[in-house]
């Protein structure tokens, strides 16, 4: 069975940093493209970020330069790491693994999210 769960959230000042991570539970091999998004109450899903088989990765430009993803051994986790964190970056954060096979989602597979609040 396949499970996603995210690590990491907490509250920080701006400027400060945190490092997200999300393990993939039930996987033998992964060669799926992951990614992280996040959902602000009142706004809009965001993609953050995303890191293919190959390693190639991609940024929203809201934080670019500001945000690494990269992944864990045997890709069987995805981190993320935030640095410079503003307060607009305040949401919840969910990972994602894998082509959506339903209408409207962004993957197959994702977690439950962690929380990210940014504080002046």
């Amino acid at each position: 069975q396949v499970r996603l769960v995210e690590s990491g959230g907490g509250s920080v000042q701006a400027g400060g940093s945190l490092k997200l991570s999300c393990t993939l539970g039930g996987f033998l091999k992964n060669t799926c493209e992951m990614g992280w998004y996040r959902q602000a109450p009142g706004k809009e899903r965001e993609l953050v970020s995303t890191i293919d088989n190959d390693n190639i990765t991609w940024y929203a430009d809201s934080v670019k330069d500001r945000f690494t993803i990269y992944p864990g051994n045997a890709r069987l986790s995805v981190h993320l790491q935030m640095d410079s964190l503003e307060i607009e970056d305040t949401a919840a954060y969910f990972c994602g693994a894998c082509p959506p096979v339903v209408e409207g989602t962004l993957y197959r597979w994702w977690g439950q999210g962690t929380q990210v609040t940014v504080s002046s």
